[in-house]
């Protein structure tokens, strides 16, 4: 038995894997996010372990044999998150949080000190990255700064509590802005940028390593016969590539999260740092992923959700299977501003068309299809590097949307598919990243694709609509800076 644990922005997502690569169970915790300031997004680390321990409680309730047998444990976790530990590896602040805008102005201050940047992390500096996040600690909170002798990850934080260690894996490391990718390891040049030094850094090691075993009193609690080893584990979207076998190029997906993205593996680092796209280690040796990243995909329906005062499945069943034309109304889906391609934390969204003859199906739908379209911005700078995108497998929450699909088939113009079990797919990943950590297997012969259980084709004259409307969608767009 193989347990993954996602520590995602909304919710922890525990899952528990047999031999055969079934999930035998699962458990979810929500997570709340806090906005102190206009464009501030943070978490109480305290929420993930909290949240964490109860998915495992649960299990434990639920299915204690099954848990007795957890030999590897893989670890997901939302990426760029800044979690500053004292001497006594006690959170110093909140962390602050992937959709963060405040380092604005860091990020130029960064790329000032520090002139290889972009060719050492084959990105460019954004808010959403860790290192902006310290020197504007540094500027803004001096204090916390000086006192912090550790800075963690999201779910190297959950790992340390967990293991009594701190290591990361490189996939998530790369989305810190102090890694050199090409090298898969830290960069001094890049820390000293931030006044900072390995001392302040965890260990690192590949996403499929063993890295620590289980604290022992832990795997008391959960009733498990021996400690099982924790993978290096991944970021989220590299986890979720595991889960669904995108480990080799050519096999681009789409993630439908709180944010989105549109990723390819590659044997490479091909970069585009100037448009936004990123280069992340890949959660196996020698593979890279490039990815387009937007801050609000599945966020976007969450929110209008709340703002219609309506259920998300009770918003999206009016709307059918598929769209019969594109809406009259055209929505921007920058909530928490934007990365690719813009690189704009100051823009926020918009709904454009409106008029008294607009009703909710046509909102929903201009949200959906908002999202989708700043997706086809992604697809088009990746193109730029080099990386042809022929279809694409959909995971993430917003994948269990068959409408949605059909808008995403139609838009990008390419085939779709859907895993019967899409949403779970980073937590999957990290538990099949839990299982070579532990058996050395061939990593062929576990990361597999799934059985797709539906493929959504465009059709031609819908395609036609949206590739028509797409340039007046990016009309809409304003640069607030």
């Amino acid at each position: 038995m193989y347990l993954g644990i996602d520590l995602g922005t909304s919710a922890v997502k525990t899952v528990l894997v047999d031999e055969a690569q079934r999930v035998v169970a699962s458990r979810s915790q929500s997570l709340t996010v806090a906005s102190p300031h206009p464009g501030h997004s943070e978490q109480d680390p305290a929420q993930w372990i909290d949240a964490t321990f109860a998915t495992l409680d649960a299990l434990k309730a639920d299915h204690p044999a099954e848990l007795a047998e957890v030999r590897g444990i893989g670890l997901s976790g939302q990426m760029h998150g800044a979690t500053l530990l004292d001497a006594y590896s006690r959170p110093l602040r909140p962390c602050i949080l992937w959709n963060d805008g405040r380092s604005a102005a860091e990020c130029g201050e960064l790329e000032q000190r520090w002139p290889a940047l972009r060719a050492t992390t084959g990105n460019k500096a954004m808010p959403g990255f860790t290192a902006p996040k310290l020197l504007w600690v540094a500027k803004h909170e001096p204090e916390i700064f000086v006192a912090t002798r550790l800075v963690l990850l999201p779910k190297a934080y959950l790992r340390l509590v967990l293991t009594g260690e701190a290591i990361e894996d490189v996939s998530d490391a790369s989305g810190s802005l102090w890694l050199d990718v090409a090298r898969r390891d830290w960069s001094d040049d890049g820390l000293a940028a931030t006044g900072l030094s390995r001392r302040q850094m965890p260990r690192l090691v590949e996403g499929c390593a063993p890295a620590a075993r289980l604290r022992s009193e832990m795997a008391q609690r959960w009733g498990m016969a021996k400690r099982p080893m924790v993978a290096g584990g991944a970021g989220d979207n590299p986890a979720g590539a595991i889960g669904i076998g995108a480990i080799s190029p050519g096999a681009a997906f789409v993630s439908l999260g709180t944010s989105g993205a549109l990723l390819a593996p590659s044997h490479a680092v091909a970069a585009n740092p100037q448009a936004a796209v990123h280069t992340f280690c890949h959660a196996i040796p020698g593979m890279w992923i490039q990815a387009g990243a937007i801050l609000s995909a599945a966020s976007c329906l969450a929110w209008v959700a709340r703002l219609l005062g309506a259920s998300e499945a009770d918003l999206l069943a009016p709307l059918g299977l598929r769209p019969k034309a594109p809406s009259r109304v055209s929505f921007l889906p920058y909530l928490s501003g934007e990365r690719t391609p813009h690189d704009d934390p100051e823009v926020r969204g918009m709904l454009d068309g409106l008029s008294h003859g607009t009703d909710r199906d046509a909102i929903v739908q201009a949200v959906l299809e908002g999202v989708t379209f700043a997706l086809a911005d992604c697809r088009d700078v990746l193109a730029d590097t080099g990386i042809a995108i022929a279809e694409v497998d959909a995971i993430g929450g917003g994948s269990r949307s068959r409408f949605w699909l059909a808008v995403l088939a139609n838009v990008l113009n390419i085939p779709v598919h859907r895993f019967a079990d899409g949403e779970t797919g980073a937590a999957f990943g990290a538990a099949r990243l839990g299982r070579l950590a532990v058996t050395g297997e061939a990593i062929e012969t576990v990361c597999t694709a799934p059985r797709r259980v539906e493929t959504f084709e465009p059709e031609p004259a819908l395609a036609d609509a949206y590739a028509e409307r797409l340039p007046q969608w990016r009309s809409l767009y304003r640069p607030r800076r």
